[in-house]
């Protein structure tokens, strides 16, 4: 089982400005074939079907608590999308003003007619997320080699969608998940070349630029978030993990660290309301009326 908290898994710059054509790009980062929806639910499931896990534990540790990251990383991506969508509405607001006329200009209008400005399990294009993308063989070799390949798809696509946009809060959560999906791919590697002792080590980075190049991620790696391996457990499981995730980092040479539980994590956005969207769809005196049925409950 999972337990949340309500906390994202770093702090994202406030915007001082939407900009939704940058949001639609982030969207592949979510919704894409390599994004983060692809990644989730390709660990999720082999974490469900697993077998042997008792005699392949490490293995099945190190699914299980990047199964788990990835639950964040699809949470950061969203909040960054939602808030890239600041203020691309007009207001003041009348029901009988074009107030989502945007929309016609837009690519395609899902986020203003399937949602109120805020992330979907869609791609840049608008096709939906689909569990085709889902890769859970059963063989352990072919699915790690699976994985392993899946992180460097969704670290290139990353890459590209960096250079795309100059936004700060779409640039640091970029930076932030270039340097965890590093760490991803490592773990995989060290997996594969335990269980086959195949050198993949020397491939490295692919494609091969450092993530040092890029501003947002720097500061990351010079944190040493790129050399650490969270159990996301606080009970003692999914230690497993410390028997692959051993040694050093095949670029940068630094020590590779295992540690309990969860990052520190960061302030969770919210969002102010949209009347033009009825969204929440509550006015002050529908807040008053709940407030006080709420208190009646206490």
């Amino acid at each position: 089982m999972f337990q949340r908290t309500n906390k994202l898994l770093i702090d994202l710059p406030e915007p001082d400005y939407g900009d939704k054509k940058a949001a639609l790009v982030v969207q592949e980062l979510l919704g894409g074939k390599f994004g983060e929806l692809s990644t989730l639910n390709n660990y999720l499931f082999q974490s469900f079907n697993f077998r042997e896990r008792k005699k392949l534990k490490p293995y099945y540790d190190l699914v299980s608590s990047i199964t788990a990251e990835e639950l964040g990383h699809v949470e950061l991506v969203s909040h960054t999308i939602n808030l890239l969508f600041k203020d691309v509405s007009d207001v003041p607001f009348d029901v009988n003003d074009t107030a989502l006329r945007g929309a016609v200009a837009f690519p395609h209008p899902k986020h203003f007619i399937h949602s109120a400005n805020t992330s979907l399990p869609i791609d840049a294009t608008g096709n939906s997320w689909t569990g085709d993308n889902v890769f859970s063989s059963g063989n352990l070799v072919l699915d790690l080699l699976h994985n392993f390949f899946l992180e460097i798809g969704a670290r290139t696509h990353k890459m590209r969608v960096y250079e795309m946009t100059d936004h700060p809060t779409a640039r640091e959560m970029i930076g932030y998940l270039l340097v965890r999906g590093g760490t991803h791919v490592v773990a995989y590697q060290k997996a594969i070349e335990s269980l086959t002792g195949v050198s993949l080590g020397k491939l490295l980075p692919i494609p091969d630029v450092s993530n040092k190049k890029f501003d947002t991620a720097k500061k990351f790696e010079d944190q040493g978030l790129g050399n650490v391996l969270y159990n996301w457990n606080d009970v003692g499981d999914y230690l497993g993990i410390e028997t692959i995730f051993t040694g050093t980092h095949p670029e940068t040479n630094a020590s590779l660290i295992v540690k309990k539980g969860t990052p520190i994590g960061g302030k969770m956005p919210d969002l102010d309301s949209l009347p033009e969207f009825f969204a929440p769809g509550l006015d002050r005196d529908d807040y008053t009326r709940v407030a006080k049925h709420l208190m009646n409950k206490l």
